[in-house]
């Protein structure tokens, strides 16, 4: 029997959706398959399975290129065929599932030890161990050569150090948004669409940063979801505050309402109406001076991982891949993630103190006086 499941590698991971023929004995939830990816044969839970069908293909497959860009993989149009795993293979996913619970405890144990300001999220140990992924969230740059050290004497394997954002994080952990759901990067949003806070005046919601960011601190990612509809209204309605010529007379547009289709406007001596967006274009409303439009730029999305450090180490080359991290220190820190409106954070990055400034006493002053006399007119240059 062919059908459709989704695996999931960790307790933090994302699902990978796959296709799999396992005869006349289907996989049910809570059952191991093994699976290929680029970094080699992987041992996941099913988490959920479907009957098979070709109307799938295209759907799983796109899903499957955001998760794999969501946890800074290599896409494949491909969907990947997967397994039952055998005895042997669901044991050995076992104990990687212990090394990886061992390894976040003593990874924090040398991050406290150390003094870091960083802050471990998750441990992934790849099925054959030939590496072990450390996932975490730090303000800045990190010099962390003496952490490598510490975890590649212990483990023997290669390690990597990878950094998120805490968008990221929220998506990993999970959590209760404020609707009372669970968070939508942690059910099924695989790619953080940028969100401004211009989204957030259009739709005239209360700028109070506890009513309109997230867990992580950031805007709600859910602001995003209606906007298309925000700007096709938008575009179509009058300027507010402004005034147009109609067959009416002259009016002056008060405000709208998106869920009505309405437009309120003001005429000259009269009294204010409200009028759908159809009967308001029937008035063939004009300006006398309207300025010409302006091409809007679209939002610029970084790629993942942009401005996050992934540094990679093995036993054999230690030295060699601590070496590039000598000028760690002084380069410049990486960019920070968009500071929300009202928040503390961008409150203390945007308001610096000022010096205060220091009396001068009088014989400062004096001193600090031209001791020539001024050049009379005539003899200036």
């Amino acid at each position: 029997m062919k059908q459709t499941i989704g695996l999931r590698f960790s307790h933090y991971g994302q699902v990978l959706a796959c296709v799999c023929d396992a005869g006349d004995a289907p996989l049910a939830v809570g059952d191991k398959a093994m699976v290929g990816s680029d970094q080699g044969l992987n041992c996941g839970i099913v988490v959920w399975q479907r009957p098979w069908h070709e109307g799938m293909e295209q759907l799983i497959a796109a899903r499957n290129s955001a998760v794999s860009e969501a946890e800074g993989a290599a896409a494949s149009p491909l969907m990947p065929e997967a397994r039952r795993a055998t005895p042997e293979e669901a044991k050995t996913a076992q104990e990687n599932a212990d090394l990886s619970e061992r390894a976040f405890a003593f990874c924090r144990a040398r991050i406290a030890a150390r003094s870091l300001d960083m802050k471990l999220v998750d441990v992934e140990v790849l099925f054959e161990r030939v590496k072990m992924i450390f996932y975490f969230t730090a303000p800045t740059r990190i010099d962390f050569r003496e952490l490598v050290k510490d975890l590649v004497h212990e483990y023997h394997t290669r390690i990597e150090l990878r950094q998120i954002g805490v968008r990221h994080e929220t998506q990993m952990v999970g959590a209760l948004g404020n609707c009372g759901m669970v968070c939508c990067c942690r059910r099924f949003l695989h790619r953080f669409a940028p969100v401004t806070i211009k989204m957030a005046k259009e739709q005239n919601l209360f700028l109070n940063p506890t009513k309109i960011s997230g867990i992580c601190g950031r805007l709600l990612c859910c602001l995003s979801y209606e906007q298309e509809n925000y700007d096709a209204f938008h575009r179509s309605c009058p300027k507010l505050g402004k005034r147009y010529k109609t067959d009416e007379g002259h009016m002056r547009v008060l405000r709208t309402n998106m869920f009505r289709n309405t437009v309120v406007a003001l005429p000259d001596g009269g009294q204010e109406k409200e009028m759908q967006l159809e009967d308001w274009l029937a008035l063939n409303p004009t300006r006398s001076e309207t300025p010409p439009p302006q091409g809007q730029a679209e939002p610029k999305t970084p790629p993942p991982g942009e401005g996050m450090m992934i540094v990679a180490a093995s036993p054999d080359t230690l030295d060699d891949d601590l070496a590039a991290l000598e000028d760690l220190e002084t380069d410049d820190p990486s960019p920070r993630e968009p500071l929300m409106l009202g928040s503390e954070e961008a409150d203390h990055h945007h308001k610096r103190p000022r010096r205060a400034s220091r009396p001068q006493s009088p014989d400062s002053r004096e001193k600090s006086r031209p001791s020539g006399k001024r050049p009379a007119k005539g003899n200036r240059a």
